[in-house]
């Protein structure tokens, strides 16, 4: 079975072409070739598939197997993906997703080729059963307190057609987010466990995030967790809607902006190929 293996600032994926690859047994397999010393080696599978609805469509897996609704980063580099190989031939695209149609408008570099990827988000969801996350009224919970050993944390909670738990801290650089992610990301007041994002608020305009992936562990980036992030900076104050913030992560950089005209959330980043190769079982 031929794959690519593409990263997005670090949160690496291998994409399967399934409109000419079949694939079986999907969720045994993502953890095979996910594996970093046994496979491939990733943060994940993903797939990209036909769609009845959009130009194409996308299901991405963890490296434990889960299906997950979206990943801002994987899309990115489907995005990459089906135009440099000529899937589809514009540049301005749409991918379905079980997170809902996402709207991607890919930059060229001067071989013709996508080097950069802004997606419409859609608008961030608050409502504590659609998020989801234990609550009450339309949201947003921002005042959930959770104790981790010695620590106690509040979180504000959204969805970016995934569940998002922010919270602020100190210092990134020195956090020990497998310690308290792990235990967060099953924490009885996430049905459906969550991301976990740790933030750091440098300034109005520039934030640093480390990002504990539902059914992942810690990545080097998390395109919906950055965006949650940001939501969240804001819906706390300490970002403005309507302009550019720059978040760091391990990876990279990427530019979330939550419109003040539309409320959409609009994600800026890389998509970045890597190799082809081939799986045999």
């Amino acid at each position: 079975m031929k794959f690519t293996k593409m990263h997005g600032c670090g949160n690496d994926y291998i994409y399967i072409n399934c409109f000419e690859e079949k694939i079986d047994n999907i969720e045994e397999t993502a953890v095979k070739m996910s594996h970093r010393h046994f496979g491939v080696g990733s943060d994940g599978l993903v797939l990209i598939c036909p769609s009845d609805k959009c130009d194409v469509k996308m299901r991405m897996f963890n490296s434990d197997g889960s299906e997950a609704e979206m990943c801002g980063n994987a899309i990115r580099c489907v995005g990459k993906y089906v135009y440099d190989r000529g899937i589809v031939k514009k540049t301005l695209i749409t991918v379905e997703t079980l997170g809902g149609v996402k709207v991607l408008d890919m930059k060229l570099d001067e071989n013709g080729k996508v080097s950069v990827v802004r997606v419409d988000m859609g608008e961030p969801v608050f409502r504590p059963e659609l998020v989801p996350v234990k609550g009450s009224g339309d949201g947003p919970v921002k005042d959930l307190e959770i104790k981790v050993y010695d620590r106690n944390f509040t979180f504000t909670c959204v969805s970016m057609g995934n569940p998002h738990a922010v919270t602020f801290v100190e210092d990134t650089d020195s956090f020990e987010v497998e310690r308290y992610g792990s235990v967060v990301e099953t924490d009885e007041s996430f049905p459906r466990k969550t991301n976990v994002e740790f933030l750091e608020v440098v300034s109005r305009n520039y934030l640093k995030l480390r990002v504990w992936e539902r059914g992942a562990g810690e990545t080097w980036a998390c395109g919906t967790g950055t965006c949650g992030a940001v939501v969240a900076a804001c819906v706390n104050g300490f970002c403005d809607k309507g302009t550019d913030i720059r978040v760091k992560l391990l990876g990279g950089e990427l530019t979330i902006n939550w419109s003040s005209e539309n409320n959409h959330v609009y994600m800026t980043g890389p998509a970045e190929f890597v190799f082809d190769g081939v799986w045999n079982e």
